[in-house]
């Protein structure tokens, strides 16, 4: 995590995050003003009060009325690096504890809590700080903060030896998941431990080894909860729609009596250095190979910071980075960037360079020592900061759109720096920046420097690597017992009043659903908008006509090129001068397919929407069409699938769609195969251009700080334009099967199984069959505390996560369940998936099923409409499916409405497990025997690329 870059950063406006009452007056005793951040126009900054309990939790208020919802984030001070050596993981493993009840919140209530109240909640751990956040309707904040006190003050009381293991099983299998069975998946972990040395903190994952996940014990948990988990090492961070003396009392209530916990002593800075290069090979189940190389740099608050910043984006970020100008655009590798990785104690330059299929490692290596010559010859110009800073301002900006944004960088800078709002001086420092800074943390750090060198290559294909490896880490050996006993003495909170009450919402909220206006221009095409001035920003999605759907037969993946290539320049520009123009703009424009249309995306702060329009203009009706670019593309794009259709994933996404469909539009992947992109020429893709890109059917969506008139005003252009009539997608052909059978993929000693069950089922509609059935689903597998979920994650821990969705198109549609599951559990998880659907179908859901549906369902949208990008999805299904303004309001009356017999009838209808297909991705030899136990024909499916 990048600590000093502000990514969801905000520029305070007037209307937003201001106050009134003065935070001095009518305090809870036991709560102590500490400073106040106002908003003042023109001046870039999150507004915040700060306070302190008497206890030592830091509690931060951003009121935002704008929105009828609330961000509630508590961060700890406590990462994988306030780990001991041999018990890598335990701060992450203990995040997945904390969600496991408490005294006064029964198993696999929190979740349950949050989701019957409207909300979302998760968790997160990386290597400095744990924060656990939930985002709700406004008029639920006191239950969200009676459950975080709650697990603050009386998790113990309700841990138990049984969770204990049920959670360790999922984090062993988000591990396996995530890193172990997942292509590059081990590339971090390796150059870290390469980079620091044993006994330093970031040298572990945070995901933790194995090995120390099996060995840690139930009294581990107690004692880390006991040492880090008291309110004087965490940060209480309140933003949204709240009332500031109300919030506060509640505060005061339910955290005031918990008692501290011991102090935490802040960790010095501890960054490395390196004698001399090192180098470290990975062999993985891989095409390509991928190069990874990293200097230690200093820290967060270091005067090199910002500068090493700069590097990276001039070295490799972007367009006009030197490693995409001198590596990518010619085609030498598939992709290449360049970051600082900074955490509290240490940073790092990285440099990622993935290699074409077969490519040797010694020769991208040397190419990329070519370009940090050049460089040092080149040198940094001002323009290349100009660019950098233009974007910057413009981030500063856009962060305003979520409080969910505003609220993690208050948590997190006050976390680490212990001032909240570090905005206005990021920018200082930024504008302080000049070229021989950053030509100068170059030469220190990064020229002619010692680096780690990770060579990631084909396995047996050793021949590829860099160089051979000469450094193999060391692990520290875990320490004999505890060295500071008396830091993890039990305390015990007092009940000054009754904590088992779950308290209410606090009155209603008010939907702030947003206003559309319509209009429709003369060559046909379709415009919906809505205004939302909370930020000086505007959003608009031109979507054409162009869809895969619409590609002519064996040309899957020409609609994908066809975007890519408008992106390639113009006529009149090259793409490396209109991204030069766009980072000074602050804006972005970009252009990509989906199955039923190509989106192109414009971005940008309203005073430079007209500059950035004529851009967009430009890149849509010049498109330069070069066969150079389009031969780079090409390859690239051929490389590209290889490298993506290698995990397990992909595999089973590419099986259902070999089970379901016959027609290759929809069988086939739509980014396109091997065989159909190297049939496709230049000229392809300039006869769909010209037959697809039209203003027939085309729609424009536009969100933001602009009202239907001056809309209207900005892209008078666009009636002008003239085409033919639009293709009609192709329609899904269907294959049917009279009785359920087992397709099983291959993948050789894969230590994860990929399992699905899927089924054909209705188009889309908002309001009728599809609609209800996604409700009947809800309990079945659509949210955390679904039967599925708990019965595969929760009670046998076969799994880091299992769902089903009900979805649907225009002509077509089909119902998933699915998870990535332990291998040696595969037969298992398809006896229980089987189980699960079968009791939905024949006995239904319970009363209190119907009831959390009702409360979960009917309460989420007072948090669908908070972004621009919130309100351009909101439309964007609106004038796909046609439907009317209000059938939101249609739906939130079925859920309230609808009757336990309705959903079950569906239940039965499209819940039986005799009509499912299972897909299975893994390892065959192993699972085919068992599976075969089943009674269901097993046959073994192919994947091709």
């Amino acid at each position: 995590m990048r600590y000093f870059i502000l990514t969801a950063a905000a520029l305070a406006l007037s209307g937003c995050g201001v106050y009134s009452a003065s935070p001095e007056t009518m305090l809870p005793s036991g709560i102590t003003f500490i400073e106040q951040h106002e908003a003042k126009p023109g001046t870039p900054a999150i507004p915040y009060q700060k306070y302190q309990l008497d206890n030592g939790l830091t509690v931060l208020l951003h009121p935002d009325n704008s929105d009828p919802l609330v961000h509630v984030d508590v961060t700890y001070h406590v990462g994988s690096a306030r780990e001991e050596p041999g018990k890598s993981g335990f701060a992450h493993f203990f995040e997945h504890m904390m969600f496991q009840g408490s005294k006064n919140v029964g198993d696999q209530q929190h979740f349950k809590l949050v989701t019957e109240s409207g909300g979302s909640v998760n968790g997160t751990t990386n290597r400095d700080r744990t924060n656990y956040y939930e985002t709700v309707p406004a008029n639920e904040l006191e239950k969200m903060l009676w459950l975080e006190s709650d697990r603050m003050g009386f998790l113990l009381e309700a841990v138990s030896q049984r969770k204990f293991e049920i959670q360790r099983d999922t984090v062993k299998n988000e591990r396996a998941q995530n890193y172990d069975n997942r292509p590059y998946g081990l590339v971090q972990e390796t150059l870290s431990a390469a980079l620091y040395p044993p006994t330093h903190p970031y040298s572990w994952p945070t995901i933790g080894y194995v090995e120390d996940l099996n060995r840690v014990d139930v009294n581990d948990l107690k004692a880390f909860f006991l040492r880090w988990y008291g309110p004087n090492n965490a940060t209480l961070t309140i933003g949204g729609d709240i009332d500031v003396e109300q919030t506060l009392a509640w505060v005061d209530k339910y955290f005031g009596d918990i008692p501290r916990g011991p102090d935490a002593v802040k960790a010095d800075t501890w960054p490395v250095t390196l004698d001399s290069d090192r180098f470290v090979t990975i062999e993985d189940k891989i095409q390509q190979p991928m190069l990874v190389m990293s200097w230690p740099t200093e820290y967060p608050n270091a005067d090199s910071t910002v500068a090493l910043d700069m590097l990276a984006s001039v070295l490799g970020q972007g367009r006009n980075s030197l490693l995409y100008q001198e590596l990518v655009k010619p085609g030498k590798v598939l992709s290449a960037s360049a970051y600082q990785d900074c955490a509290e104690l240490a940073c790092t330059f990285q440099l990622y360079v993935l290699g074409n299929q077969g490519q040797d490692l010694t020769e991208v290596r040397d190419d990329v020592f070519k370009v940090l010559d050049s460089l040092k010859v080149r040198g940094i110009k001002q323009d290349d900061l100009a660019q950098v800073k233009g974007s910057a301002e413009a981030g500063a900006v856009f962060g305003l759109q979520s409080v969910h944004g505003k609220v993690s960088q208050l948590a997190s800078n006050e976390t680490f720096y212990g001032k909240p709002d570090r905005l206005s001086q990021w920018l200082t420092d930024l504008g302080d920046v000049t070229t021989k800074d950053v030509e100068r943390a170059f030469s220190q750090f990064v020229w002619q420097q010692p680096s780690v060198t990770v060579s990631v290559v084909p396995t047996d294909k050793l021949s590829l690597e860099a160089a051979p490896q000469n450094f193999n880490a060391v692990r520290a050996k875990e320490k004999d017992q505890d060295t500071n006993p008396a830091l993890v003495e039990a305390r015990q909170t007092p009940e000054t009043f009754d904590r088992s009450v779950i308290p209410g919402p606090s009155g209603s909220v008010t939907l702030n659903v947003p206003t559309l206006y319509h209009s429709m221009l003369g060559n046909g095409i379709q415009i919906t908008g809505a205004e939302s001035n909370e930020t000086p920003t505007v959003a608009m999605h031109l979507i054409l006509p162009a869809g895969t759907l619409m590609e002519p037969e064996g040309k899957n993946g020409l609609a994908s090129l066809t975007a890519d290539l408008i992106a390639e320049g113009t006529q009149n520009q090259t793409s490396e001068a209109i991204a030069a123009q766009l980072d000074r703009l602050g804006s972005s424009v970009s252009i990509s397919a989906s199955g039923r249309g190509t989106t192109l995306s414009v971005s940008s702060l309203t005073k430079n929407l007209k500059e950035t329009l004529m851009i967009a203009g430009d890149m849509l009706f010049n498109p330069r069409f070069d066969q150079a670019d389009f031969d780079r593309l090409k390859k690239q794009a051929l490389e590209s699938i290889q490298f993506s259709h290698q995990t397990p994933q992909w595999q089973a996404s590419q099986a259902r769609r070999e089970v379901l469909y016959q027609d290759p539009w929809h069988a086939l992947p739509s980014e396109g195969t091997l065989g159909t992109l190297n049939s496709l020429t230049l000229d392809d893709v300039k006869a769909f251009y010209a037959d697809n890109y039209t203003p027939d059917t085309t729609r424009l969506i536009a969100v933001g700080d602009i009202d239907k008139q001056t809309l209207l005003s900005k892209i008078n252009g666009l009636s002008r334009w003239k085409g033919g009539a639009a293709n009609r997608p192709a329609k899904a052909e269907l294959k049917q099967y009279a009785k359920p059978q087992i397709w099983l993929v291959d993948k050789p000693e894969a230590p994860q199984s990929v399992v699905q069950m899927v089924r054909h089922a209705m188009s889309y509609d908002a309001t009728g069959e599809m609609f209800k059935t996604q409700l009947a689903n809800f309990n079945l597998a659509g949210n955390f505390n679904s039967r599925l979920n708990l019965n595969l994650r929760e009670d046998k821990g076969y799994t880091y996560g299992a769902s089903g969705y009900v979805l649907g198109d225009q002509d077509k549609g089909r119902i998933v369940f699915q998870a990535q599951v332990r291998a040696d559990t595969t037969l298992d998880t398809v006896k229980e998936m089987q189980n699960e659907l079968s009791v939905m179908a024949e006995q239904g859901i319970t009363d209190e099923e119907l009831a959390f549906l009702r409360l979960a369902v009917g309460q989420k949208d007072a948090l669908s409409y908070e972004t621009p990008g919130d309100k351009a999805g909101l439309i964007a299904n609106i004038m796909r499916h046609e439907l009317p303004s209000d059938y939101k309001a249609t739906q939130k009356a079925i859920i309230d409405d609808v009757d336990k017999q309705t959903l079950n009838t569906l239940a039965s209808e499209w819940f039986n497990p005799d009509d499912y297909q299972v897909i299975v991705v893994g390892d065959a030899s192993k699972l085919e025997p068992s599976l075969a136990t089943l009674g269901l024909p097993v046959k073994r499916l192919v994947i091709e690329n």
